[in-house]
């Protein structure tokens, strides 16, 4: 059997992308014999300072070169598949401060490319006879000052883009290892937070144990700012404090995942700073994991995204219903929409090279509320990757508007809700691999109520 470190000892696939966004590019009516042209991120200083700014390599460029050098150039040939990564030339200034740059033939060996050059050869290679001068595609905005095109007859910085965030969709399973070992880095990290949340007294300290226990795993950088959020602030969902103490808070809401070479991992757990939730937080906890576990059993190639999301708002009425907070006819308060007051983000999000990851094609201008927020519209394809996250929220700034419409308010429970506002939210995540018989969950961190009190308490 193949394991995960089994397919990470190969090289990224750069030349499969390639050559798949190449084919996507023909698909659309493309200029067969053009060539695709991307740079990687630049090196920026902060501003006033000598110092660089901390580095993100460019999507789109690392897709076509599994490169996160900075400075990089990349031509594709898509007639004769070649492709040519170019990269710094060695500055003796530079190699007295930082050492030695990787040479032309370490990166001929570390990546999947054809050739090398320096970047001091772009224009010349651009311009070279040998080099078919027919359609540059580029992407806007992504293309240096210096750089010339003009040898070439057409020029289109339209395509490029979007048929790579298109292709970006369905993961090879070099792709999927590196989720996959993010995820497990991650759960490491999850699981270590949980061991001392119980003896920490501030969000932020927990905050570093999870960034300490990613790093020594190898992975220095997080896909997204950390939410570590204790009490009610777990009510705000893309909390970023991490800043306030713990004592006296029910529970902490942790959705931190660790980047692997550039792929994320987007992991979410909810669990008592105690170690025992108390009556009303495992009455929601239940509810949020049973919506969570209907959704995911539902995922197989195919399923249209939308119709998961609105079985999630069902699966939530009824809990919210068994709980009293909500009161009436199901199906009345699902076509009011009056879920969305509890649960107003969508069920999830496509994850890859960036958390929010392309081609979800979301509507943010959708009238309907329930589904505004939804960051994936239609269907699933194998081979991607996708979140699911639900959550049940108390949070007063988004209900009491709720509670003052007429349209709602007679559908929601004031005198139960008040025992609520304590629990803060409760959100469950997990990054699900979509496959043509159903789904493969890569996230591997502990969720049951029985198994994160046990880990709290120190008993395993």
């Amino acid at each position: 059997m193949t394991t995960t470190e089994d397919v990470l000892k190969g090289k990224y696939p750069a030349k499969a992308h390639a050559k798949k966004v190449a084919g996507y590019i023909k698909s659309k009516g493309g200029d067969i014999t053009g060539t695709l042209y991307l740079e990687g991120q630049k090196t920026r200083m902060i501003e006033d300072n000598d110092e660089p700014m901390p580095f993100r390599q460019r999507r789109y460029f690392y897709y076509l070169t599994g490169c996160a050098l900075p400075d990089c150039y990349f031509t594709y040939d898509m007639k004769t598949e070649k492709s040519t990564l170019f990269i710094p030339p060695i500055d003796p200034d530079e190699v007295m401060w930082s050492g030695l740059p990787m040479t032309p033939e370490e990166a001929l060996k570390a990546y999947d490319i054809d050739a090398v050059l320096p970047t001091t050869e772009v224009n010349a290679e651009l311009t070279s006879s040998s080099t078919p001068k027919t359609t540059i595609y580029a992407i806007p905005n992504q293309v240096s000052d210096h750089i010339t095109f003009l040898s070439y007859s057409a020029k289109d910085f339209e395509l490029l883009k979007s048929a790579i965030e298109i292709c970006r969709v369905v993961k090879t399973p070099y792709e999927i290892a590196l989720i996959r070992h993010a995820n497990a880095i991650s759960t490491a990290a999850h699981t270590a937070v949980m061991r001392a949340v119980s003896t920490a007294a501030n969000e932020r300290d927990l905050e570093a144990l999870f960034l300490k226990s990613c790093i020594e795993r190898g992975a220095r950088d997080q896909a997204y700012h950390s939410v570590v959020a204790a009490g009610t602030a777990a009510a705000t969902l893309h909390y970023v404090r991490n800043d306030q103490p713990l004592a006296g808070k029910l529970n902490l809401l942790l959705d931190a995942g660790a980047e692997v070479a550039c792929y994320a991992s987007d992991i979410t757990r909810t669990f008592p700073l105690s170690g025992a939730f108390s009556v009303e937080s495992a009455a929601v906890y239940d509810v949020v994991l049973r919506m969570q576990k209907e959704c995911i059993a539902m995922l197989r190639a195919g399923v249209r995204w939308d119709d998961v999301h609105a079985h999630a708002h069902r699966v939530a009425i009824a809990g919210l219903l068994r709980l009293g907070i909500l009161k009436g006819v199901a199906e009345d308060i699902f076509a009011a929409g009056t879920s969305v007051a509890f649960f107003p983000h969508g069920l999830g999000h496509y994850l890859g090279m960036d958390t929010h990851d392309s081609g979800g094609n979301p509507d943010y201008a959708d009238p309907d509320p329930m589904f505004r927020y939804l960051r994936v519209r239609g269907t699933l394809p194998a081979g991607s990757v996708i979140t699911v996250e639900p959550g049940i929220y108390f949070c007063r700034f988004i209900i009491e508007p709720y509670l003052r419409d007429p349209k709602h308010k007679g559908f929601i429970d004031e005198g139960v809700l008040e025992k609520y506002w304590d629990v803060g939210g409760v959100r469950i995540e997990d990054n699900i691999l979509i496959t043509d018989s159903g789904y493969d969950n890569l996230t591997p961190t502990p969720k049951e109520v029985h198994e994160m009190e046990k880990i709290i308490r120190g008993e395993a």
